[in-house]
C-alpha cells in the first residue's frame, strides 16, 4: 500500500501539487487522470521517487519514501517494477535478454532460476515463442508485452505505468489493460497507471484520480464516473473521447 498525505510540490513560485491525499492499495489498478500540466505527472514522478515534494509524506506499507537511507531506497527499487510509454526496451538485445536483464541486475537468484523466472514471465505474456526476436522485429504491442514481462520479472509490490496504451490500437490497448489487470490481481499488486485513455479508465479502473488545479478534483471507481453529477469531471471525459 501506497498513503500520500498532503503532498505539495512547487518549481519556484509555481506552486503544481497543493496538499495531495490518497491511498494505493494491493491488488488495485489506481489510474490517474487529467488534462495536461494539472500536476498528474508530478504527482506519479513524486510518488516513485523521481521528484522531491516540497512538503508531504509518501508512505510504502509505512516507510516515508523521502526518509529513507540510500541502503533503504535501493531495497524499495528491487520492489518497484515500471512500464514506460515508449516500452524502453534495449535494441541491441532480444526480447528473452530484456526480461532476463534486471534479473542479472538485480537479483541474486542462482543463474538457472534467474533463466526460469524470465521464461515464466514470457509466457505469461504469451510471448516465449517471440523470446530471440529483437524490438525492431516485433510490433508496437508486443513491445509492450515485453516491458510488461520485464516490469514484473523481480515480483514488484508497486508496478508503475505511463501511458500503457499509448500509440495502440482499441484492440490491442485492451489486451494490454486486461493484462495489467490480471497481474495486479495475481500478485497483489499496487498499481498505478498515468494515462489519458478513457477506455482504461473504464476497463481496469478499480480506483480512479481526476486530478484538476493541482489536486484531486474526484476519486472513486471507474464506472461511477458516468453518475458522478461531477460536470467538470464528465465534461474532461467527454473531451478526451472525441
Amino acid at each position: 500500500m501506497i498513503e500520500v498525505h498532503n503532498l505539495h510540490k512547487s518549481f519556484g513560485e509555481k506552486e503544481v501539487l497543493k496538499g495531495v491525499n490518497t491511498t494505493f492499495k494491493p491488488g488495485e489498478c489506481s489510474l490517474i487522470i487529467g488534462k495536461s500540466g494539472v500536476g498528474k505527472t508530478v504527482l506519479m514522478k513524486c510518488v516513485v521517487g523521481l521528484e522531491t515534494p516540497t512538503s508531504g509524506e509518501v508512505l510504502y506499507d509505512g516507510r516515508d519514501l523521502h526518509q529513507m537511507s540510500p541502503r533503504e531506497t535501493r531495497k524499495l527499487r528491487q520492489e518497484v517494477g515500471m512500464l514506460f510509454q515508449n516500452s524502453a526496451l534495449f535494441d541491441s538485445m532480444n526480447v528473452f535478454e530484456n526480461v532476463l536483464y534486471p534479473l542479472d541486475m538485480f537479483s541474486k537468484m542462482k543463474r538457472g532460476m534467474r533463466l526460469d523466472r524470465a521464461k515464466e514471465c514470457l509466457r505469461r505474456v504469451q510471448l516465449y515463442d517471440a523470446r530471440y526476436k529483437y524490438p525492431g522485429e516485433i510490433s508496437g504491442g508486443m513491445k509492450k508485452r515485453v516491458a510488461i514481462a520485464r516490469a514484473i520479472a523481480l515480483g514488484p509490490k508497486y508496478l508503475f505505468c505511463d501511458e500503457p496504451s499509448s500509440g495502440l490500437d482499441p484492440e490491442t490497448s485492451k489486451l494490454i489493460d486486461q493484462l495489467l489487470k490480471e497481474i495486479t490481481r495475481e500478485g497483489m499488486i499496487t498499481t498505478i497507471v498515468n494515462t489519458h485513455d478513457m477506455n482504461s479508465v473504464a476497463n481496469i479502473g478499480d480506483h480512479v484520480l481526476f486530478v484538476n488545479g493541482g489536486n484531486i478534483w474526484w476519486e472513486g471507481k471507474g464506472t461511477e464516473i458516468e453518475n458522478s453529477g461531477d460536470e467538470v469531471l464528465k465534461n474532461f471525459v467527454f473531451i478526451s473521447k472525441l
